[in-house]
């Protein structure tokens, strides 16, 4: 599996999978935001790396994408586009003989849409997340700005048709009113490992807090001490992971 379509884009992705097993669960790997200029062209550039890691020390078949606008796939950052990206992801991973179920794993931005997206689906069988913000109302306090950083960054090209400014309110509107928390309340009694950097100066552990209560006690709260935000770069979080996918087998 290259590539999913997901609305008519063609979205790069790949799959690991360990050789011999008929049929087997299956985990999507969901990177956060890019950052930096150009950032888009270099998102999740890693997470391929640790899919292979996943499927060769769990046994799990792991899946990575590049949501639309990011990598080699088309198409513009959307919150609703990439929640569409990631259903498409989990309905050609359920269309797999070889695939038992789906689980998601999300590392800062994709940490909320994990929770979004297992909310919108209960086929989804349980959710980690690492660095997960509680709210995106901080990231578009001023939509336009936010609109510009965006093409900075990449994700937001000639293609995206936001030179009206009502749809540039709208498209901002729609990431600021993301309920994550919302969703947090959905996901029980399905399994949730929730990561957080006690160090994390960019999405405060008080994030963390937040998810955890809107859960209603139903998750897993893992703290990585002098965890910074960049998780998916902390052994430790990633031991996390790889232990939590052990625990989820029958």
């Amino acid at each position: 599996m290259d590539e999913i379509v997901s609305d008519g884009y063609r979205l790069a992705a790949r799959l690991e999978r360990p050789a011999g097993a008929a049929r087997l669960p299956a985990l999507i790997l969901m990177p956060g935001f890019p950052r930096g200029t150009g950032g888009a062209a270099l998102a999740g550039n890693t997470y391929p790396q640790l899919a292979d890691r996943v499927a060769k020390e769990s046994g799990w078949a792991a899946l990575t994408l590049h949501y639309r606008g990011t990598g080699a796939s088309r198409g513009f950052f959307s919150i609703d586009g990439w929640l569409a990206d990631i259903a498409a992801a989990i309905e050609a991973l359920r269309a797999r003989a070889d695939v038992s179920g789906v689980w998601l794993a999300g590392f800062r931005l994709g940490g909320s849409l994990a929770i979004a997206a297992a909310a919108r689906d209960p086929r989804v069988r349980g959710i980690a997340t690492f660095a997960a913000p509680s709210s995106l109302q901080s990231w578009v306090p001023d939509s336009p700005r936010f609109a510009d950083y965006c093409r900075r960054v990449g994700v937001l090209g000639d293609d995206a048709e936001l030179d009206d400014p009502e749809d540039v309110a709208a498209w901002g509107k729609a990431i600021a009113e993301l309920d994550i928390e919302g969703a947090a309340a959905s996901i029980a009694p399905r399994p949730w490992m929730l990561v957080h950097g006690s160090d994390d100066e960019i999405v405060t552990i008080e994030h963390a807090r937040r998810l955890a209560a809107a859960s209603g006690g139903g998750t897993e709260v893992r703290i990585v001490e002098h965890g910074a935000h960049r998780l998916r770069h902390d052994p430790r979080a990633i031991a996390m992971l790889l232990g939590w996918l052990d625990r989820q087998m029958p």
